[in-house]
């Protein structure tokens, strides 16, 4: 059986500073993420200088991920967004990754159904290039403070937006990056949709949440009262043992990349404390060291 790397989130433009400082703590994966990328980034330089880094180590890059809006208004913000896409798209082999991940973007103040003619537009011929370079497509599922009337930058965050995704682009290699948090949030049981979505899942996050459900019974959730909070794993309600062993006993092959600075406790000076306490967490949560069998 398959191991499933655990990892961490870094900063693509930060990555070549932090990595040499974070990756003696025992991280086997690093997923990179950008807001978006100019023209003038040389990615196979930034890819090579990162597999010098990681070659005193078993660690490997899984994704790389663009969090911009690919279906903005703004005619130039989208085209840059596009392009950004593209590029992570066409430069994923150098960095020993097949996953791009992102945004789908959305039409700022829009349904979610009236945002799908546009998101087929744009992501069609995206799903045609990941195709060619034998890249898989993983679609973020924040909300970013939007639900199914309005929002920004993301439409792929409740369940009946991905039917209508998946109805647009009905491609196997076009799936979703997903952790519990957001669901959590939502009041969504994450294991429930874990079991149903799995197989469109490639990649995970290593977030969590924690649901305050005095505060709800109390005062519901649309006062002024805040009832869940991102956490980071080992401090949330998540059981990550169920999660992995959904996982691995449907053969998943991705890794679960921590993403850190939301936990409202262990921060700032304490993020790295955090971080490597989920680490530790999550290996153990997958059954801790391997130990092979008596021939």
């Amino acid at each position: 059986m398959e191991n499933i790397r655990i990892g961490t989130l870094v900063n693509g433009f930060d990555a070549l500073r932090i990595i040499p400082q974070i990756k003696q703590y025992g991280f086997e994966s690093y997923s990179l993420t950008f807001s978006h990328i100019e023209e003038n980034v040389d990615l196979k330089e930034m890819a090579t200088q990162l597999k010098g880094i990681l070659q005193d180590t078993d660690a490997v890059i899984s994704s790389v991920c663009v969090y911009s809006n690919p279906l903005s208004r703004d005619i130039g913000l989208r085209q840059q967004a596009i392009r950004s896409w593209e590029m992570l798209i066409e430069h994923a082999h150098h960095f020993g990754t097949d996953i791009v991940a992102g945004f789908t973007g959305r039409i700022e103040d829009e349904t979610i159904d009236g945002c799908i003619p546009l998101f087929k537009e744009v992501f069609d011929p995206l799903a045609s290039l990941a195709k060619d370079k034998n890249v898989r497509l993983a679609f973020e599922n924040c909300e970013m403070g939007g639900n199914w009337e309005r929002g920004n930058h993301n439409i792929a965050h409740t369940p009946d937006a991905w039917e209508l995704i998946f109805e647009a682009l009905p491609y196997e290699h076009v799936g979703l990056q997903w952790e519990p948090c957001h669901q959590m949030v939502k009041l969504i049981d994450p294991i429930a949709q874990l079991k149903t979505w799995l197989p469109k899942i490639f990649h995970l996050h290593g977030k969590d949440a924690t649901v305050d459900w005095d505060i709800i019974k109390k005062h519901g959730i649309n006062g002024p009262h805040k009832f869940a909070w991102d956490r980071t794993p080992g401090f949330g309600d998540t059981n990550w043992t169920t999660i992995i062993s959904i996982l691995r006993q449907h053969h998943y092959k991705g890794t679960i990349d921590i993403e850190g600075w939301h936990d409202p406790v262990y921060r700032d000076d304490w993020e790295m404390t955090g971080q490597v306490h989920a680490l530790n967490y999550l290996k153990q949560c997958r059954g801790g060291r391997y130990i092979p069998n008596p021939k």
